[in-house]
């Protein structure tokens, strides 16, 4: 088949523990991660060159080698040369749904969704593992987007454990088209202040990791407990996003007075999700917090909790 069309779905966070410093100079990190049916939609078409050509609709999407879409299909590349001389270089067409720098993995699930793509269209006849360890050599979150779903994630996040599917919650998803938090800029000012609390040695790191197997929020969702879900959602890049970016701190403080499950920024943010129990409360909340806000450059989406990664159309 020489085109193929695919569903990239963006991802939050449901936990975000900090644990440390690694070798490599990322944090080791503990996370919970959950797909969510907010999707950008992926066009890949063998063009008969040998180039990698990137078109998107979004005016703020590079469409160059800066891209990871663009990065992901060098990557093939270089990894399957026979595949690329037997067909040739690719087209990717990306139909951007989800909000761009928003803490969404919007890029990432983007990356992901080509190296799936050009895995059937060279035939290749990966496995889900062949991909997700590709895909660890662009970006931690590419390979969580590959299978998608509800999952522990440890190291710099592409140590994967699936945890058991929740597709029973909505969210709505708030974002200031103003807001841009850098993820470096976050990760860095919380090691500057909070670096004393690290663990360092193997041992600690193992036993920290493993705590989160062991809470509260894995025990809610292994029991579809949504209340608990909603109360158990952590981040520690809100101590460091939240006092320096009031519109975020409003968004989540807007959220908590709609009476909602839950609310946190996903990621590094600026987005500010919440979580509710059905889709007519999820507009009842998109419409309260609206309403209180009152700026136009306020965007809301909303979503369902949904148990895939990328697929094919």
């Amino acid at each position: 088949m020489r085109s193929y069309s695919l569903l990239a779905p963006a991802k939050i966070n449901l936990y975000l523990e900090i644990l440390g410093d690694r070798p490599d100079g990322y944090h080791e990190l503990a996370m919970i991660l959950q797909s969510i049916d907010l999707a950008d939609g992926i066009d890949l078409h063998a063009n008969g060159t040998d180039n990698i050509r990137l078109h998107c609709d979004h005016p703020q999407v590079p469409l160059d080698q800066t891209n990871l879409a663009y990065r992901a299909a060098q990557l093939m590349i270089n990894q399957f040369p026979n595949a690329f001389a037997k067909f040739g270089g690719v087209d990717i067409e990306i139909e951007k749904r989800i909000p761009v720098a928003a803490g969404l993995a919007g890029g990432s699930t983007n990356a992901a969704a080509v190296l799936v793509g050009l895995d059937l269209m060279w035939q290749l006849g990966l496995t889900q593992s062949e991909l997700q360890e590709l895909a660890a050599m662009l970006g931690s979150d590419i390979p969580f987007c590959i299978g998608g779903g509800t999952a522990i994630a440890t190291g710099r996040g592409e140590r994967l454990s699936p945890l058991p599917d929740l597709d029973n919650l909505h969210v709505v998803l708030a974002k200031h088209r103003s807001s841009c938090v850098s993820t470096a800029w976050a990760y860095q000012t919380y090691r500057q202040q909070y670096s004393s609390s690290y663990v360092s040695d193997p041992q600690s790191l193992k036993e920290r990791s493993a705590r989160v197997h062991s809470g509260g929020l894995v025990s809610a969702i292994a029991h579809k407990d949504a209340a608990k879900i909603g109360q158990s959602l952590h981040n520690d890049l809100e101590r460091v996003v939240l006092p320096k970016y009031p519109q975020v701190q409003q968004l989540r403080e807007a959220f908590e007075k709609a009476g909602v499950l839950g609310t946190m920024m996903s990621g590094s943010g600026p987005t500010v999700f919440a979580l509710t129990e059905s889709r007519s409360q999820a507009e009842l909340v998109q419409q309260q917090v609206a309403t209180g806000i009152l700026d136009p450059g306020l965007d809301f989406f909303l979503a369902q909790f949904t148990a895939t990664g990328i697929r094919v159309v």
